[in-house]
């Protein structure tokens, strides 16, 4: 970190302030112009925030509640003036000024209309809190193994990392997939419980082609959302004015979206319906076999204004993901400098898995009056999940020396040989029912939320797992007498538990002479009666934009923040003779977040094109741990509360046009994160120290229906251990994970080439292809444990997926 000098930027920063000065002094010396106006939108409503500035210089300002903007500039013959404002297109007017001492221009602003080339997060809004508005409007482009999904835009950005591509979880500032809050038109999401591995996940809820907006946050968020303690993803559905669709084919599935709205616009509909299959992708797995992964997925949001004030919505989803894997072999090649091992299996047996999803959210939403609204909504989700698996598997481990480069197969030994079977037949239940209430009163300057829910939250759970190892002819664990089994854990339990949580916040906005000051402040409480705990959760934020020639903005928020627990955070293990029986903590606490979150945003002009550089500074403390470690995609609670956490780390984000019309973005996230357990220190098993992540947009000048799409993620590996071990033994690391996925397209259809009639219902059509990993790099994300009689173990790699191409066909009809 020796570029990050504090020293030279502190005298940086002072010979800027100084330059300015200077500036200043000599801008008072001179003949000046005075620009006033007031800026509206195509109805004539004023606009507010809208920056106002010279062409090519700094000088500038931004428009009040009443869309009006004042400046005092340098005379010249002519003004060069730039008007832009989010959604709205930007406009640039010539002025001649013929020696006028003052000139008033008034102007409309035009909404931005849709384009191909747009893949965009709406950064240059004024943030004046820790949400940020996300563009996703085309993220077909983006190369993702995934398919296109909002989660894979979200792991470049600053402060959120994931190290697999087959899954759409994501890890948030040190937090672990658990703590994120995923909402989708008010309601909350939630995942199948039984997922362990990213080759099982399948699709994620949110469908890009449904969205109508998306915020994110990564951390001190207010009291209107729940209680977890890492993110928020707030995702709104659209609400189309008239027919629209799209249609997307891949080699990885299809995706096919439709809306429409009734002539007077009371009725809205839309319907997204998503197949994807991965097996093209799980064939550049190390363990080579059948793979028939099947994943399919039905949306639909639908409205009807009852009467103007009065609006019914209902909201639905089904999925379904199945997943068959006969595997064959696998033969692993892993090892040091000056040692090359080998790990080969030869495998019987197959897995069977089926995870079933609905759910349903039936809203009602009254506007009072123009400053009140109401909103009530039940809502339902239903899992039903089966794991089977029958799985035996005789592998060899050998190993080689490395001479002169070379591998001395003549020098080769085995150092490992055995067999073991793996068998499970899980099933799992659960049912989520929700009945909810939220509001909002607009009153002066203040803003009042309010919300009050009843849950209703009924699991049953059946597990029988085994592990049977025999290692060069002896079972393990040994014994004399017997023959034990590795792992052996029967479980069945039934939970029905209520939960009550209610909030209330207020957002106060005030334009001073210093600036605009945005104050929100609220409090969140949860009751659990499983275990008896009321959460009180106070939190708050506070946004300044001064009035500076200079685009800052400043926020500071932080707030209780609280893991509130559900299923399998209460799980705990007891052993009986050699057996493992699951049984449910009721004394569990949950693990309570003090955090503060410290950022700012520096609006500028570089190359003639618009830039933000952002940069946030966090700190998170931990009470009432519950220790769990990471297996792939799933995790495992210790079930009982454990020792503390600190987490503190700084994000970076340079966002804007690098190439012009198109933004793109690169971010560095630093970050330490430890957890202390009975005495014992160690990185928590989420902490990747850094984080390094570009996503890059570009078209050919003179042919811009050519364009590239780049992602590239280049991040600390996780820190892992022995699983046989305690936590003081999770101290190694995994290699770092490095992944650049890359695209191409080609606009075949749009627009004016379109004068067939019979093809006028087309609005867009376009070719892409995709490589994935482009250089081939084996990325690790979990291990494989090989112990002899001894109880030596190794450590052999499990790879993720290799260099992949995809072809797609995308088009948008009318």
């Amino acid at each position: 970190m020796n570029w990050l000098n504090f020293g030279n930027m502190r005298k940086i920063l002072l010979s800027v302030i100084l330059c300015l000065l200077c500036c200043m002094i000599h801008a008072a010396e001179e003949v000046t112009v005075k620009v006033s106006g007031f800026v509206t939108d195509p109805n004539r409503r004023a606009l507010e925030l809208v920056n106002v500035f010279e062409q090519n210089t700094l000088r500038g300002a931004v428009t009040d509640a009443d869309g009006y903007y004042e400046m005092t500039l340098p005379e010249r013959d002519t003004l060069v003036l730039r008007y832009s404002c989010l959604s709205y297109q930007t406009a640039v007017r010539i002025v001649p000024v013929e020696g006028l001492r003052h000139i008033q221009l008034n102007l409309p602003l035009q909404a931005v209309s849709k384009t191909l080339q747009d893949v965009s997060v709406t950064a240059q809004r004024r943030q004046e809190n820790t949400m940020q508005n996300i563009d996703a409007s085309d993220i077909r482009l983006l190369p993702d193994p995934s398919g296109g999904t909002i989660e894979a835009l979200l792991v470049t950005f600053a402060g959120v990392s994931s190290n697999n591509e087959l899954s759409t979880q994501y890890s948030v500032r040190g937090g672990n997939y658990d703590e994120n809050l995923v909402y989708v038109n008010g309601t909350e999401i939630y995942r199948p419980l039984l997922i362990r591995s990213g080759q099982q996940e399948g699709l994620s809820f949110v469908n890009p082609q449904l969205t109508s907006s998306v915020k994110f946050s990564a951390g001190g968020f207010d009291a209107q959302y729940g209680d977890k303690s890492a993110s928020v993803l707030d995702i709104e559905y659209k609400r189309p004015k008239r027919f629209e669709g799209s249609l997307d084919i891949s080699l990885l599935g299809a995706n096919l979206f439709i809306g429409s709205a009734s002539k007077d616009g009371r009725f809205t509909q839309i319907h997204g319906l998503r197949y994807k299959t991965n097996a093209y992708l799980l064939g550049t797995l190390e363990t080579e076999g059948e793979y028939k992964p099947s994943y399919f997925d039905y949306q639909t949001f639908l409205t009807y204004k009852l009467t103007p004030k009065l609006e019914l919505s209902l909201l639905g989803n089904f999925s379904q993901n199945t997943y068959q894997f006969t595997p064959e072999s696998r033969t692993t090649e892993t090892g040091t400098f000056d040692t090359k091992y080998t790990f080969k299996v030869y495998f019987d047996g197959m897995e069977r898995d089926l995870f079933r999803t609905a759910f349903g959210a039936l809203g009602l939403k009254y506007d009072v009056t123009d400053n009140v609204r109401l909103d009530f909504k039940v809502s339902a989700w239903h899992s039903d999940e089966h794991e089977n698996y029958d799985i035996t598997g005789q592998y060899w481990l050998s190993q080689a020396p490395i001479r002169n480069n070379e591998v001395d197969t003549t020098q080769a030994n085995l150092i490992g040989v055995g067999t073991y079977h793996e068998h499970a037949r899980n099933e799992l239940s659960a049912t989520v029912a929700n009945v909810s209430h939220t509001g909002s009163w607009k009153a002066g300057e203040n803003l009042v939320k309010w919300g009050v829910a009843y849950q209703r939250e009924i699991i049953r759970d059946k597990m029988r797992e085994w592990e049977l190892l025999d290692s060069a002819g002896y079972n393990i664990p040994y014994s004399t007498t017997s023959i034990d089994f590795r792992q052996n854990l029967i479980s069945r339990q039934e939970l029905s538990t209520n939960r009550f949580t209610a909030f209330i916040q207020d957002t106060w906005k005030k334009r001073t002479t210093a600036g605009l000051i945005t104050v929100t402040g609220g409090v969140r409480a949860n009751y659990w009666s499983f275990n008896r705990q009321l959460l009180i959760s106070p939190r708050a934020s506070v946004g300044f934009i001064p009035a500076w020639e200079h685009d800052f903005t400043f926020r500071l928020s932080g707030g209780i923040y609280y893991q509130a627990p559900f299923y399998k955070e209460i799980r705990d293990t007891v052993v009986t003779n050699g057996v493992s029986r699951v049984v449910l903590n009721d004394r569990i606490k949950a693990p309570m977040s003090s955090q503060i979150v410290l950022g700012s945003d520096y609006h500028f002009i570089a190359w003639d094109r618009p830039f933000k550089l952002t940069a946030e500074a966090y700190y998170k403390h931990t009470d009432n741990l519950i220790p769990y470690v990471v297996d792939n995609v799933r995790i495992r609670y210790a079930g009982e509360n454990k020792g503390f956490a600190n987490t503190g780390g700084v994000d970076l984000k340079l966002f804007g046009e690098f190439v012009p019309g198109t933004d793109s973005w690169i971010t560095f996230s630093w970050m330490s994160s430890k957890e202390t357990i009975d005495g014992y220190t160690v990185p928590t098993p989420n902490e990747q120290r850094w984080n390094f992540s570009m996503f890059f947009r570009d078209y050919i000048p003179k042919f811009p229906k050519y364009s590239m799409t780049l992602r590239f993620v280049w991040a600390d590996g996780l820190s892992f251990g022995p699983p046989s071990m305690d936590y003081r033994y999770q101290v190694h690391r995994m290699k770092p994970y490095r992944r650049v996925d890359i695209g191409a397209s080609r606009v075949l259809v749009g627009g004016e080439d379109i004068k067939a009639k019979w093809l006028r219902w087309l609005d867009n059509v376009w070719i892409s292809i995709d490589c994935f990993n482009l250089f081939g790099i084996d990325n690790t994300n979990s291990y494989y444990w090989v112990r002899d009689i001894s109880n030596q173990e190794w450590a052999i790699p499990n790879y993720l997926t290799g260099r992949r191409l995809n072809l797609s066909i995308s088009m948008d009809f009318k």
